[in-house]
Order: structure tokens, then sequence, then C-alpha cells
């Protein structure tokens, strides 16, 4: 567990926060200002809980039952019936980072001061955390409208002392069991606070904010094996020069060619040895990385802007206002977030494919350029990487799958009165798949290309100096380079890791300065 603190106030909320508590373990305080906003917004809820009128979620029952007004005696039990019947999750269960990043940004809300929920049970959702028990949540359940309510409501039974979780040691235990041994008190849940607990988008929210945070090392990692097979290609990095990409101003596209320039500097092999096979320009997946690169990095920002405004954002369902209304609300609607984490689906998927472009280009004798067939010491005798381009292959097949939007579906839930759903849990849970597929599909390319740059070396060729840094890492780490055919799985998986840990970009940065 990282000891690092985040302070969680009535606002101010960032990306890095999320991450810090969802994958490092950072603990979580409650400021005093949160405390205080909370305190006034109950004041609110228990003077409306007093009066004779019904309130949505105060004094009513939930979705298409919200026409029967609730007496006092029965409160309690509404709000302990809602998460004991909205825990209805099926299939297997969702990784830790994710159930932690869902219970932080519904705390992140609760202490905004907008739901109603008392301060003490603000703090059990901290102390939780903080205890490092993670309630079991399951794949299925949330449609992504109403909040993710199946997986917010697993969370919201682990406070009651209900349901299952894991603890720090990750064993699972009846999440009572948990809360008994650190010491921590199951909440009595009061008017509202059931429903306040449930009605979020913050696991689509918490998977899209991890998202991207892996896109953006695997975009910077693919600018980089990008202008290794260039290089490897034999091609002219002149593609590359910034006037070209000044009259085409996507910012991303820019970043992305400045980027591969970068790792090129000083290349002895690049535009310099087409005397035998002239080209006058070079294939579209060498050629155009940038163009494809660049347009996903400004989807990567674009779906930023919509997860920073969704930090932002208090989603419940009624809110309280400054005011003092209790108003319903659309707020839990996941559309906006759907739509980007499905954005991030489609652009990851294309830029796996030109991946895969390039990786077979390298390994074709008919297009390599000089290179011998499958990248092999012996071939015939020897497959090469053959295989290896089947495996990035397949992954790239289910990329396209995982790119069809899930937020283009809708099923009508609640007896019609939730008609018209979003889908967004869906679409971020496919593409933490597809996330997984590219750090893999981009692992398989730089493999390939450091293998072609040791053997354009081996003719007396010199690679560029970020080329030889990357290759001497990527060795280092346990994935070997030409020679006999070996059992290639555990060098794949050891470019893998190199990918994903973000140890390649980490590589190149002290030749080339950071990279974006």
């Amino acid at each position: 567990m990282d000891m690092h603190t985040v302070v969680v106030g009535t606002s101010g909320t960032t990306a890095e926060d999320v991450v810090a508590v969802a994958r490092h373990g950072a603990r979580v305080e409650l400021s005093a200002a949160a405390v205080e906003a909370l305190a006034a917004a109950r004041l609110i809820v228990d003077a409306l809980a007093a009066k004779p009128e019904p309130v949505y979620g105060v004094s009513t029952g939930f979705g298409a039952l919200a026409s029967r007004h609730i007496s006092t005696e029965l409160r309690a039990q509404l709000q302990r019936n809602i998460v004991r019947s909205h825990a209805a999750g099926m299939g297997p269960r969702v990784e830790r980072e994710v159930v932690r990043a869902l219970m932080f940004l519904r705390l992140k809300t609760v202490a905004s001061g907008h739901t109603g929920v008392r301060p003490e049970v603000a703090q059990t959702m901290a102390d939780v955390l903080n205890a490092g028990i993670t309630p079991v949540v399951h794949e299925y359940g949330s449609l992504g409208c109403s909040g993710d309510l199946a997986p917010l409501s697993h969370c919201a039974l682990t406070l009651m002392g209900e349901g299952e979780a894991e603890g720090p040691d990750g064993t699972v235990r009846p999440a009572g069991e948990l809360l008994a041994a650190h010491g921590i008190a199951p909440v009595e849940l009061r008017e509202k606070e059931g429903l306040a607990l449930l009605n979020g988008t913050d696991g689509m929210l918490g998977m899209l904010v991890m998202a991207l945070a892996d896109l953006r090392n695997l975009y910077t990692s693919a600018d980089i094996t990008a202008a290794l097979s260039l290089e490897a290609l034999l091609g002219t990095d002149k593609v590359l020069a910034p006037e070209l990409h000044a009259i085409r101003p996507h910012p991303g596209q820019g970043v992305s060619a400045d980027n591969m320039s970068r790792v090129l500097a000083g290349s002895g092999l690049t535009g310099h040895h087409q005397d035998d096979a002239p080209r006058v320009q070079d294939a579209y997946s060498v050629r155009c990385a940038p163009q494809v690169n660049g347009a996903g990095r400004d989807t990567l920002d674009h779906a930023a802007l919509v997860a920073g405004r969704e930090l932002a954002s208090s989603v419940d369902n009624p809110v309280v206002l400054p005011d003092g209304r209790v108003e319903s609300n659309g707020n839990f609607h996941g559309a906006p977030v759907a739509y980007v984490l499905d954005f991030l689906a489609i652009v990851a998927a294309d830029l796996g494919s030109i991946c895969e472009r390039r990786t077979d280009r390298l390994l074709d004798k008919n297009r390599s350029h000089g290179l011998p067939p499958f990248l092999a010491d012996d071939a015939g005798v020897d497959s090469g990487l053959m295989i290896a381009q089947y495996t990035q292959a397949a992954l790239v097949s289910e990329m396209k799958r995982l790119a069809v939007p899930a937020s283009a579906d809708s099923i009508p839930s609640s007896a019609m009165q939730e008609d018209h759903v979003s889908m967004g849990w869906s679409a971020a849970r496919k593409l933490r798949t597809a996330v997984d597929n590219l750090a893999r599909i981009v692992a398989v390319e730089l493999y390939a290309a450091t293998r072609a740059i040791e053997l354009r070396a081996a003719e007396g060729l010199t690679p560029a100096p970020a080329s030889e840094a990357v290759v001497a890492a990527l060795r280092a780490a346990g994935a070997e380079g030409p020679g006999p055919d070996r059992f290639l799985a555990p060098d794949l998986a050891a470019a893998d890791t190199f990918v994903r840990e973000g140890r390649l970009v980490a590589a190149v940065e002290p030749v080339t300065g950071p990279l974006a």
C-alpha cells in the first residue's frame, strides 16, 4: 500500500487521484470542507423526511415503484432493501483496481455535498478503502443508466457488513468479518442513503480514467515501434518533417511525427539504402503512422476532456441543491462516458491494425527490402517470427470485434421507466480487454522491429542511438535477439511486460529527451 494520501474535498478530484487510489493503494481522507458540506446537505434531507409530502428517494419507492409513499418506520428497511435487491451481479469478479476506483469515485460524489449522505457514511467508505477491503463485484449487472447499479450495490452491501469482500491479503471472506477485523462498524442506512450509494457513473468513469493512463503510454510506445519499423525497412524519415505536418495541423499528428523523428535522429538506415530497389514512397503503414497515431492521440484528448467534466460532476438522483431543493434529474445517464469509451476502442483497434501491417511487412521477404524471410536464422529450417505474427493477427481480429460500439445499443428495463440506457459499463469492460490486447500487439511489433534492426546492424549498417538503446534494454529484459528457433512465448511475454510497464518509453528518453 502506497502511503501517499488523497484528500477528498467538495470538488477538485483528478485523474491522478483516481489512479493513485485504485492502482497504488493511496490512502483517502475527507477534507473539513467535505465533512461540513455533507452535514449541511444531510440537514436538508432530514427536514424533507419529516414532512408529509413524498420526496423521491427520501420517502418513496424507486424507479417504477416511485409512486408509493413509504412511512417513517419502513424507511431504514427501504434503504437496506434497495442495496440488497440491487446487488444482483453475475459472472466473474471484476479487477480489484476497478472496484477501488468505483468506491473512490462514489465517495468523491458523496463528499460534494449534493447527495444528502451523512458524514459518518462517507467516513466508512474511506475507512474501507484504507483498510484494503475490496467488495466482490461481478462482471454483469450494469446498463450504464441510473448509474452502475449492481456494481455499486455490491460495494454498498460491504458497507452494511453484508455480502463478500476481499481482504488486503487477497482472501475472500464475509464482509462483516472483514469490517470487524479492521474495527469498522457497519453502517445503518437512513433516508436517501441507499439510493445515493448506487446512483453514479463511477465504474465506467474509473475504467475510462485508467484506460486513458494506459493508452497514453501505448500511443507513445507505438510511435517508437513505428519509427523502429521504418528504420528496419530502410524507409525515409523525410515524411516526418515538421513543415509537412504544419500544413495539416491536427495536434496529435504533429506530436507523433516529432516523437518518431527524435527516435530516428542519427540513423544510418533511413532513406540511404534504396539503390537496389528504389522507392518513391513507403507503404501507408509506414508513411502514414503519424496520421493514424496522431488521430488516436486527439481522440484520447477528447476522452480526457469528457473524463475531466465527469470528475467535476456530482452524479446522483435526486440531488441536493445549494438552495435547499432536492430535485430529480437524469445526470446519471452514462451516454457522455459511454461514447468516448467506444471511441477509444475504435482508435485502439486501428492502432493495433497498423502495427500488425508493419510487422507483416518486416517478415515478408518480398516487401522487407533484404531482410530474411520471417526474420529467421535459417529460413525453412527455422520459422522465425511467422507465428508471432499469427498471434498478433488474432489479437487484431479480436480488437475489431471489440470496436463495435456498446453505446449504440439500448435495452429497456424497470417496467419501461428506464427505457433508454447507455451500456457504458459494457463499453468500459470491452475497452479494458482492447487495451490489454493493444499492449500485446505493440509488443510483437517491437520484438520484430528490434530483431530486424539487429540483422541490419550485422550487415554493417548503423541504427539510430535511440534504437540501439531500445535493443539493449529489451534484451536485458529477457527478450532475446536473432538466432535459431527457440520457445518464443517467453520472449513475447517479456516484450509485453516491457511495453505495458512503460519501460520502452523509459529506454529511449535518455537519448531523445521526454516524448509526448
